[in-house]
């Protein structure tokens, strides 16, 4: 009998069971393992794989991440993580698994990814359209010699984030992001090795950005990063890397060039450029001012 075609075998639902043949499967083609982050989408996403026909793990994997669930599905849904294992590649199983999610798990829902140059190609046949770039930057951040002059809103309060101030971040982030991402923030705390808040100088309370670093590799990933302003987003960040000895590393939307120039003054290089797709919206909601940084490009 002949065997099927690598097209034809059926794509499963993914758990964290899976987590080591989905790190296995980044490995394979030359990306880190990155298991904190797997753990982390297939917990708070759903994943979708082929199982390698020779028994050898998974032959191709990717995750979902929906935010704003409602009655009738999700507002929005984020995909990344698509990976094909490097024997079956150019065999069509990339496409095959994205039509299966973009088409029949998702089917109306509006879409996001952030695309590599390579993946560019494919993503667009699929009806995704480049919608904005993100800069990826990785290095040892150097502090600045003297404190920088305030800005509009005097210099933010910086502290790490306590159990009350969840709810705060919750709705922040939801009003910064467009749709509720629940499901997502509330797992930073035992996520990231360090979750901070800033707070409006004048003492009375307001929040005002929220900033997360958490360990990938030999990294301290800074993500998500909001911030009111760039002062505050500065400060967040000078924050963070006071509290770790790791290289940092972030991708920030290329809309922010004060930002952009101020890391690399500061000791981070630029590594890589991803186009940010949408499907089924012009744009991704919220307001992308205040949205400095993603959690990670596979979520968002």
């Amino acid at each position: 009998m002949t065997p099927p075609h690598i097209t034809d075998l059926p794509i499963r639902a993914l758990s964290v069971d899976d987590l080591r043949h989905c790190a296995d499967l980044s490995e394979d083609r030359g990306w880190p393992r990155e298991d904190h982050k797997w753990g982390l989408l297939l917990a708070a996403g759903n994943g979708y794989g082929v199982d390698a026909p020779d028994g050898l793990g998974l032959a191709a994997a990717c995750v979902v991440t929906p935010y704003g669930n409602t009655h009738a599905g999700p507002e929005l849904a984020a995909i990344g993580m698509v990976l094909v294992a490097d024997r079956y590649a150019r065999q069509g199983l990339g496409r095959r698994l994205m039509q299966h999610v973009c088409d029949d798990v998702l089917k109306g829902v509006p879409l996001t990814l952030h695309a590599t140059p390579n993946g560019r190609p494919l993503y667009e046949e699929l009806g995704f359209d480049s919608t904005g770039r993100a800069e990826m930057l990785k290095g040892t951040f150097r502090p600045e010699d003297a404190h920088s002059t305030p800005g509009t809103y005097g210099t933010p309060r910086v502290r790490p984030a306590n159990a009350e101030d969840l709810q705060r971040i919750l709705r922040l982030d939801a009003e910064v992001f467009g749709t509720d991402r629940t499901h997502l923030i509330i797992r930073l705390p035992a996520f990231a090795d360090q979750l901070l808040v800033a707070e409006d100088p004048t003492g009375d309370g307001t929040l005002t950005g929220y900033a997360a670093a958490w360990p990938n590799m030999d990294t301290h990933v800074i993500g998500p990063l909001v911030a009111r302003d760039i002062d505050t987003a500065r400060s967040l960040i000078t924050a963070l890397a006071q509290g770790t000895d790791r290289p940092l590393r972030t991708d920030v939307d290329v809309r922010h060039e004060e930002l952009l120039g101020w890391l690399k003054g500061r000791g981070l290089d630029s590594i890589a450029f991803n186009a940010v797709m949408t499907r089924g919206i012009p744009g991704l909601p919220g307001d992308w001012t205040r949205r400095w940084a993603p959690l990670t490009v596979a979520a968002g």
